[in-house]
């Protein structure tokens, strides 16, 4: 097993503090696709983010040297450059698969992670002199258990004790009522729009009573940052490539370890340069190998990334919709994540929503600082969340790709649904033959239908967890009696009083057990 510091103890061994001392000191941390964000909010109400290499941003990547240990964040970035093969820059997109190889060796995900937390737990300790009594983690909306799990397994391993997880769009409304003090009252949302180095998300955040729930998230996994970042090198290649093909075919597929040095050199230039123009009007990016220099600006950079920034906000648009927020109920929208400080972005949103968004200076600390006010209900003035710390350098926050199928806890109610689907299927069958025979197939693609819709009616309302009847509740009931009723009318012209309660009871038990069975939204755990 690899080993990473603080792996078998915790990050503040040998250091004795009294629990007392630990009262009022959290700890907030964002572990994102590309760097990690950690806060402290003291007793006092202060928020002051944790330093990792002079900088807010602990890069998210782990490097497996020699001696079996993990490095991170600088030191990973430093060895990765003279050992590339034993650099993982992005831990968090490899969550699903278990282990990932570093050098020649099969590293555990969980270790990988863990070690990024270890030393978060390590920066912590020596700042509060122990670790906080609470840890909060931040995890995208659409993760369900298994890869919580995974989270929550990397932070015992690393010390950190048994952790909360918030969802991060939760965390950033949070951060929006709080320390922004903006109200949110029942009835209205806030919308987030997340922009990261590899992901983006959307999503409507309501009040819930003294806390909040997501009504609608939705992203796109082929959407971040490091995009943009591309459309910078397309640029330099595109104005390059006929002199320097063959530095171009190195840097696209670096074959030697001179090549791999060269090709993060570029990226690592280009991420700069898209940084740069969203303070000036244009920038130099370096071309390794072809030895050139090229200029953008930031009108072709604007140019180039519109139609995706687009389709953000189209996303955006589409999620508000889904919410069932209407726009007189929207309490404002926050932008969060490093790229959503592009100036593009807030320039789209505010023409095609017709809503200012709020920007703040540095938009990867609201995660990882709202997380820790979800049990402050009392605001906090701007002055107070900030710390002095320089500009950050990447994008923090990422979503990941939808879960993919793998084991789930099945619940009562879906086993009970699955059960009647399979006993109840042959009789509904049946009941279809017999009215295709007698009334033809329009009878029978009707009922279907009816069926079919309201099943998906009843996986909605799940879906959306509405826990108390409301119209919805009552127009699907009544969409369910439809069927039930016509197959009972159907069947007794036919043959009599004997069919109606087989009928009724088939066509309403079959409709609600496919409701059952559909997919739902994994609960914001």
């Amino acid at each position: 097993m690899v080993r990473h510091p603080n792996s078998e103890r915790s990050p503040c061994y040998g250091r004795t503090v009294p629990i007392s001392d630990r009262v009022g000191v959290w700890l907030g941390v964002d572990f994102g696709t590309t760097s990690t964000v950690a806060v402290l909010r003291h007793g006092g109400g202060v928020v002051t983010p944790l330093l990792f290499d002079s900088s807010p941003l602990l890069g998210s990547g782990v490097f497996a040297g020699p001696d079996l240990e993990l490095l991170t964040g600088a030191d990973a970035y430093r060895a990765g450059l003279a050992h590339p093969g034993g650099f993982e820059p992005h831990p968090k997109r490899r969550i699903d698969e278990g282990t990932v190889w570093l050098g020649d060796r099969e590293i555990a995900v969980v270790d990988a992670v863990a070690a990024v937390l270890a030393r978060v737990g390590r920066e912590a300790c020596r700042v509060a002199g122990a670790i906080p009594a609470t840890v909060v983690l931040t995890h995208p909306a659409t993760w369900g258990g298994v890869r919580t799990d995974v989270l929550s397994d990397a932070a015992r391993q690393a010390g950190l004790g048994d952790v909360r997880l918030v969802p991060e769009p939760v965390a950033a409304a949070a951060y929006f009522t709080t320390v922004l003090g903006h109200e949110l009252r029942a009835g209205r949302a806030v919308a987030v729009y997340d922009l990261g180095a590899g992901t983006f998300d959307a999503s409507v955040v309501s009040r819930d009573g003294s806390g909040f729930d997501t009504l609608a998230a939705a992203g796109l996994a082929d959407l971040g940052g490091i995009d943009l970042d591309a459309l910078v090198v397309d640029h330099a290649r595109l104005l390059t490539r006929d002199a320097a093909a063959d530095a171009w075919g190195r840097l696209d597929w670096p074959r030697t370890t001179d090549d791999q040095r060269a090709r993060r050199t570029l990226w690592d230039g280009a991420r700069a340069v898209k940084e740069q123009l969203s303070r000036h009007a244009a920038a130099d990016l370096y071309v390794p190998l072809a030895d050139a220099t090229v200029r953008l600006t930031r009108d072709e950079l604007e140019r180039a990334a519109r139609p995706l920034l687009q389709h953000s906000v189209e996303v955006t648009l589409t999620t508000l919709r889904q919410a069932g927020v209407p726009r007189e109920a929207l309490a404002g929208l926050f932008l969060v994540g490093g790229s959503s400080r592009v100036p593009l972005v807030a320039s789209l949103l505010h023409r095609t929503l017709g809503l200012a968004p709020t920007v703040i200076e540095q938009p990867e600390l609201a995660v990882a600082t709202g997380s820790l006010h979800l049990d402050h209900p009392g605001p906090t003035t701007p002055e107070q969340a900030a710390a002095p710390s320089p500009a950050p350098r990447s994008p923090t926050t990422e979503r990941q790709p939808p879960e993919p199928a793998g084991p789930r806890r099945t619940s009562p109610a879906t086993a009970t649904a699955a059960v009647a689907l399979v006993v109840l299927l042959p009789s509904d069958i049946m009941l279809a033959s017999r009215i295709l025979v007698d009334q033809g197939p329009a009878s029978v693609v009707s009922l279907l239908g009816v069926q079919i819709v309201t099943a998906l009616g009843w996986a909605w309302i799940r879906t959306r967890r509405i826990p108390r009847p409301g119209w919805g509740h009552v127009v699907l009931t009544v969409l369910t009696a439809v069927p039930a009723v016509a197959a009972a009318v159907l069947m007794y012209r036919e043959f009599g009083n004997s069919t109606i309660p087989s009928a009724v009871a088939v066509t309403v038990a079959i409709t609600i057990a496919v409701g059952a069975l559909l997919p739902a939204r994994p609960a914001d755990d």
